[in-house]
């Protein structure tokens, strides 16, 4: 064996130190660490409770606290040394604070395991993450009805099958994407209640003999709910799981919105332009533009899913209690908490300069028969089956791709070819205007209908 050093938090049972590839093998410290602020936290509300259920005394209390706030100074200074020998995080802050109190350090403990204390730990670490995360999205969602609004007659060619379908406006368009964060925002919300319950006092398993008031905790900590059985409070990882679904479903509209910008962006379809600041260009091709933060947002979706599918399989097969596989759940969940904010912050920042261009958007919505639908819908009025008019308006479409003419390009006489119900009325439903104007009520995409929407939700934007 190479190693010096044992671990003083379990060392007394072992006749020789762990090797050092082993220590280093199994060690956390590298990627835990970041959990140092909500350990100190943790650990300074376990303190006053040790202190009011009699444990500690007032003085050592005091000392407790003050000896792990100077901790979090020199963390924050980076003075502090971490040792991959103390394993976690949780060992090298205990060790430290017992360097500078001495026995009074090695009290802290009681009462608790580091398998409840890491639980308690990641669950005051996401909370914190899903607040930050919830501001960023809010503020995207802020961004999309700033742009719907001003947008809210710019007419492009809605989209099924990526074929031109019916004309929307761009600030319809751009509604459907607030629904979905809308959603997203809802997940997020729920999941943090669920995250937001309190698993210190489990200790390693079983609870704890001392006479701890998990109550005085909870309060402390601002946790919703204490945990009901110690056994789940240190075994299972569900509020994260939870969290990367909807994290997950959160970057799966992310890369929706990212799919369009990339097209809306091409030579092939010119709807937008992206400011320069959110683009790069090409080390041979000097004409290229390209949108690396909507195709990188694309791209980093799949870490999300994959930290979910890492996570769901990492629990699959663990037995009650804890055991040493939980160790790989952090990494994934840190990382697909600062992809999911940091996405959201990237398209927060990008989509209110957003530049649309009409003409060419309604250019493109003017072309591929988008008020076929309306013209169907005409005849219906009219009196006619709907099948019928579908029929009709098909041979109107064919003899349009034939000519080369849309349909409010053909004279009155052209369109009586396929109904003597036509009449010069019709002219009034296949303008691109009058086709979104049409659908006045609400979801749909009038321009009127979108101020609606946009003032809906900024009440709901206010409301949270």
């Amino acid at each position: 064996m190479s190693s010096e050093k044992t671990n003083q938090s379990w060392g007394g049972r072992f006749s020789e130190p762990v090797d050092a590839f082993v220590a280093r093998f199994t060690a956390s410290v590298d990627f835990d660490k970041r959990l140092y602020r909500h350990d100190i936290l943790g650990s300074q509300a376990h303190a006053r409770m040790l202190t009011q259920a009699g444990v500690l005394s007032e003085a050592e209390r005091d000392a407790i606290v003050a000896g792990l706030d100077e901790i979090r100074s020199e963390i924050e200074a980076g003075t502090f040394e971490w040792r991959v020998d103390l394993e976690d995080v949780h060992m090298n802050i205990e060790a430290r604070l017992t360097e500078r109190l001495g026995v009074v350090g090695k009290k802290l403990h009681t009462g608790r395991s580091r398998n409840d204390q890491v639980a308690t730990d990641i669950r005051l670490w996401l909370r914190d993450e899903i607040d930050a995360i919830l501001v960023e999205l809010n503020r995207l969602q802020a961004g999309l009805l700033q742009l719907a609004e001003t947008e809210a007659d710019t007419i492009m060619p809605g989209f099924t099958h990526l074929q031109t379908a019916q004309p929307v406006t761009f600030g319809h368009h751009l509604l459907a994407w607030f629904e979905m964060l809308s959603r997203d925002h809802e997940r997020l919300v729920d999941c943090r209640k669920r995250v937001n319950r309190m698993p210190l006092g489990s200790a390693a398993l079983a609870g704890t003999t001392y006479p701890i008031q998990r109550q005085v905790t909870c309060e402390l900590l601002g946790f919703e709910a204490i945990g009901g059985n110690s056994l789940d409070g240190v075994s299972d990882r569900d509020f994260a799981i939870e969290f990367c679904a909807a994290a997950s479903l959160a970057m799966m509209h992310l890369s929706r919105f990212s799919e369009e910008l990339v097209l809306w962006t091409s030579a092939q379809f010119q709807f937008i332009d992206l400011p320069d600041r959110f683009c790069t260009g090409s080390s041979i091709m000097p004409q290229k533009k390209n949108p690396d933060v909507p195709e990188l947002v694309r791209g980093k979706t799949g870490r999300v899913f994959g930290a979910l599918t890492g996570l769901l399989t990492l629990m699959k097969g663990q037995p009650l209690a804890y055991n040493k596989d939980n160790q790989e759940d952090k990494e994934p969940l840190f990382d697909a908490a600062d992809t999911l904010r940091d996405s959201l912050r990237a398209f927060a920042d990008m989509v209110p300069a957003i530049k649309p261009k009409r003409e060419i958007m309604r250019e493109a919505a003017r072309r591929g028969f988008s008020t076929a639908t309306d013209l169907a819908d005409y005849l219906v009025r009219k009196g006619l089956p709907f099948r019928d008019c579908h029929e009709i308006v098909g041979h109107a479409v064919k003899y349009g791709v034939d000519s080369g003419k849309d349909l409010a390009e053909m004279s009155l006489d052209e369109l009586r070819r396929f109904s003597d119900q036509i009449e010069q009325d019709v002219f009034a439903v296949l303008t691109l205007e009058g086709s979104v104007n049409a659908r006045d009520h609400i979801g749909g995409t009038a321009p009127a209908q979108v101020r609606a929407a946009v003032q809906r939700g900024r009440a709901l934007l206010a409301q949270r």
